[in-house]
């Protein structure tokens, strides 16, 4: 897996925090006047008050590679966001090389069951595309496990309930990880803006019932 932040909003804690005084003055004012203590104090403000409106005017556009479509399938439940994916219709996925989780890496029967059954479906899609059938038709016995690279751009509202939900250690390991790196980049360029982004348990008590409490919860050291 590889993540790049390949776009974002000029100075997206200088954006937000613009947006949020915007609000409360008589004329927008103007963002290079604030200075970095202003801005830090607005987006404090900001954060605690969960009035998180002002951050939508900020954006990041994200390069994800070689991520399995099952990560994908999730990622795109995530509605407020654009999305353009590796088309299987016109790339030709003739060496698809999957992802493999750990759990059937860790174990012999498993890897080698892995093993036979990708190889099977990979002759299986090259007999097809012999046999005249189209791309799009062909990818229909493409697994989960298939790679993929995806473009996607979120505002940092969504990105904040994004990282909630994909932070948490409940989350499945692929798109946790996915996740962990986004944030990463993403609080490199706006660090007060992200400054508390994460799992719902770096900021206070986990908000899932007993029944589906990890057990486990992130501490602010672990961020």
């Amino acid at each position: 897996m590889k993540v790049e932040l390949i776009n974002h909003t000029p100075e997206p804690d200088r954006c937000a925090a613009q947006a949020a005084l915007t609000c409360y003055s008589e004329e927008v004012p103007k963002k290079e006047e604030m200075s970095k203590d202003e801005i830090d104090e607005i987006l404090k403000k900001i954060r605690e008050s969960g009035h998180h409106s002002v951050i939508e005017h900020a954006s990041f556009t994200f390069a994800i590679h070689d991520v399995s479509r099952s990560l994908t399938h999730q990622l795109v439940r995530h509605r407020l966001a654009s999305y353009s994916q590796q088309s299987q219709r016109y790339v030709d996925i003739d060496d698809f090389d999957p992802v493999v989780p750990d759990s059937i890496k860790d174990n012999e029967r498993a890897e080698r069951l892995f093993k036979d059954l990708m190889e099977d479906i990979r002759k299986t899609y090259t007999e097809l595309k012999e046999t005249s059938i189209p791309l799009e038709d062909a990818r229909y016995v493409l697994p989960n496990a298939t790679k993929t690279n995806i473009i996607v751009t979120m505002n940092a509202r969504e990105l904040w309930h994004f990282f909630s939900l994909r932070c948490c250690k409940r989350a499945q390991w692929e798109i946790r990880d996915m996740a962990h790196r986004m944030l990463e980049l993403a609080r490199e360029e706006a660090p007060l803006i992200f400054k508390d982004a994460g799992a719902p348990c770096v900021r206070g008590p986990c908000p899932e019932s007993k029944e589906f409490f990890c057990g486990e919860p992130v501490n602010r050291d672990e961020k």
